[in-house]
């Protein structure tokens, strides 16, 4: 990975320049240097920085962990990516080998970044740099981002979104970062960057700041990822720091795919063409080609999308077609321009009911533009007639069921209507703001 450019790199009260970033890597390397795979400790802080880009140069397959991740999680993501050391901060711990081998092997894995799906422990992604610099150099184009730019966010550093783009991203473009720690309006107001990334929670807390929002007014580039943004807060930050997010999609296993450009007019729920050397397509429950609008499940294949599953060649054999394209297992849609929009999960988020497919993205849209909704999410329940209803949980102050329920059958259609709403203080989340539908159904 180059460190072009001379703009410095700053992570809550440190900062350093390149020069200085250089020098931290190479002391780091000279303790991890020979060992086959090396876990770290993501905190926010320069020394994960320095752990990342020393393994890079030594080629050392880097495992990020998270600072808040259980014990059996901990102890499965050691054991299962066979890691040697252990990195926390400025301390170094060699590990046991594994109770049976553990190799990263047949893949080449610069890092191996952990991703949990709806059941099972977390599973193994190896990537490669040159996935990584092919997914950089798509958004750099998409977004015109250079080395005049100041990058800020407040994300985990053990996911693509934080740590690959947020800041392997600044560092190939020679950008200079500026990470908050925490993602609050008021660290954002004050960082004075050029280009934001956050999650929807993070924009929505900013939409709720007159202050912080008008002071990202003078940036270049607002981002949103890893969740849809909310239609409304999407309105709000337009009218309040006189610009929209642009969105983009992607996953552990594929990096980003799709990007809205930054060239290109805003729209709600957009989230781009693919990026260059990255194609998509979205196909029926019967594997057949959607039509322009119509909702299906999205597979994409190209240069950033990873190659399979450390040590799990079942799950590996399933998340790919025939024919080699990648089953994300989200659905959406993709108009005759090749502009998509992200519906949801084809796993929650695909509901069939009474013969329709709805997704839920369009309902939880319909109901946050009711004026006493704050927050809200839609899911599948089974249902002895309608095969499934489609159930809400809402976060509001002085909303009723029926009126909600007639809100959405007057905005979208009847059929779309919630059968049920169920009225919660707050919506269960987890670490990167995304709503655990899961939970609710439980």
């Amino acid at each position: 990975m180059r460190t072009g450019g001379r703009s410095t790199i700053t992570i809550g009260a440190d900062t350093v320049d390149r020069d200085g970033l250089e020098e931290l890597a190479a002391n780091r390397a000279g303790d991890i240097a020979g060992a086959p795979v090396v876990a770290v400790v993501a905190h926010p802080a320069l020394s994960t920085v320095a752990t990342v880009l020393a393994g890079l140069r030594a080629r050392v397959t880097v495992v990020p962990l998270s600072p808040d991740a259980g014990g059996m999680e901990r102890n499965h993501i050691l054991t299962d990516s066979g890691a040697a050391l252990l990195v926390d901060g400025g301390h170094i711990s060699m590990l046991p080998p594994p109770p049976r081998s553990r190799v990263v092997n047949d893949v080449e894995a610069d890092l191996l970044l952990y991703t949990s799906g709806t059941t099972g422990l977390p599973k193994g992604v190896p990537i490669s740099m040159a996935a990584v610099r092919a997914c950089i150099d798509g958004l750099a184009d998409a977004w015109g981002w250079s080395k005049d730019d100041v990058l800020v966010h407040g994300l985990p550093l053990h996911h693509v979104h934080g740590l690959v783009l947020g800041v392997l991203g600044p560092l190939a473009v020679g950008s200079g970062l500026t990470h908050t720690g925490r993602p609050t309006p008021t660290a954002y107001a004050a960082a004075g960057g050029t280009m934001y990334f956050g999650v929807p929670t993070v924009w929505t807390r900013i939409a709720s700041d007159a202050a912080a929002a008008r002071a990202l007014s003078s940036a270049r580039l607002l981002v949103s990822g890893s969740a849809a943004l909310p239609g409304p807060v999407f309105d709000s930050l337009l009218a309040q720091a006189g610009q929209a997010p642009v969105e983009r999609y992607g996953m552990t296993e594929t990096l980003i795919t799709l990007a809205a450009r930054a060239d290109h007019p805003r729209s709600r729920g957009s989230v781009g063409a693919p990026l260059p050397g990255i194609r998509a397509r979205i196909v029926d429950e019967h594997g057949h080609p959607a039509a322009p609008d119509e909702i299906g499940e999205l597979e994409v294949s190209g240069a950033t999308v990873f190659s399979g599953y450390l040590n799990r060649p079942e799950a590996t054999s399933e998340s790919f077609t025939p024919d080699g394209w990648f089953r994300t297992g989200d659905i959406a849609s993709a108009g005759a321009d090749g502009v998509h929009r992200i519906v949801g999960r084809a796993s929650s988020d695909l509901i069939k009911t009474g013969g329709y497919r709805v997704g839920a993205g369009e309902v939880e849209d319909a109901l946050l533009t009711h004026p006493s909704v704050a927050e809200a999410a839609v899911v599948g329940e089974p249902d002895d007639d309608l095969g499934q209803r489609i159930v809400a949980y809402v976060v509001s102050d002085g909303a009723d069921e029926q009126g909600l329920i007639q809100h959405v059958a007057t905005a979208l259609s009847a059929h779309k209507r919630p059968r049920a709403i169920h009225f919660l203080t707050a919506l269960p989340r987890n670490s990167m703001g995304k709503v655990d539908k899961g939970r609710l159904r439980d």
